[in-house]
Formats: structure tokens, sequence, C-alpha cells
């Protein structure tokens, strides 16, 4: 049987547990036309490029397909019947990846970075921006002399 990948985008404000439902249902339909459903990953809210039916977030769910083609053509003639369902988008490719997908990986990569920048800013002084504030010798701003460590009359008229 061909291999597809099919991506959906769900609508904003349908709940977590309708988009897990409406992935039973679409799973229900590949599986009564004798196809399988070999992975599921659901990517979360993602805000869109663009509106699209005055939506500016969606619910994104994966599919990786070993379905006929007729299959799939039922499954996306639901999906556009369905008001919660933006866009779908269904590609036929060579081989099915077994690992997760690039949006999987992006986000355990920015979880990853993110404890470590929580990490960094709690070791230096003036919370991670340089130095004792926004203009202290951090880059954020400032002129070159409060970079270069001389006194300056801050603009309020106190020493700085």
């Amino acid at each position: 049987m061909p291999l597809y990948e099919h991506v959906f985008m769900a609508r904003q404000d349908v709940t977590a547990q309708q988009v897990e439902q409406m992935v039973e249902t679409y799973k229900g339909v590949i599986e009564q036309n004798g196809g399988t459903i070999e992975k599921t990953e659901m990517w979360g809210v993602k805000s869109l490029a663009f509106r699209i039916r005055k939506n500016r977030k969606a619910h994104f769910t994966l599919f990786n397909l070993d379905a006929p083609p007729a299959a799939v053509a039922e499954m996306e003639r639901q999906m556009r019947i369905s008001e919660d369902v933006l866009r779908f988008m269904t590609v036929r490719v060579d081989k099915l990846e077994a690992e997760p997908s690039v949006m999987m990986q992006k986000r355990d990569r920015d979880e990853r970075k993110d404890r470590e920048r929580g990490r960094d800013r709690d070791d230096r002084p003036g919370g991670g921006f340089g130095g004792g504030g926004f203009g202290g010798g951090g880059g954020f701003g400032g002129s070159p002399r409060e970079n270069s460590g001389e006194r300056v009359v801050a603009a309020s008229g106190g020493e700085g």
C-alpha cells in the first residue's frame, strides 16, 4: 500500500479532548477502509502565518498513514465537511519516518534551551543582561563611555 504523511489543522477554540476525538474518528475511517496509522503526533496549538476563517492559531496533528488511496480520499472528504478542520494536506512519501518529526524535535530542543537559559540567568548578576541592569555594560544600549567603566551621570540627575 502507498505511504502518506497527513497534517491537519483544527480551529483554535476546539479543546484538546475534541482534537483527540477527531483523531480517533479519522483513525477509524482509515482502518475501516483497510489502512493503518503508523504514528500520530499532536503538535499542539501554533500560530498561523495569516488568518484562516478568522482564526489566528490552530491545533496541528500529523498522521503517518499506510493506506489505500480510497481510504485517504474518504478521510479527506470527511475533513472537508467538518467545520472544525481549517486545512489539511496529504503527501505521498517513499518511506515513513519512525523517529519524531522535525516539529517534535524542535519542541524538545526549545525546552532544553529554556531550561539552560533559566540556569544562566540565575547565575549572572543583573538577571543575565550583562551586569547591573539594561545599560550596564552588557551590550544592550548605553553609550560607549558607560561600557568603558567611567562614571556617568544618569539622566535623572543621580550618579550611575
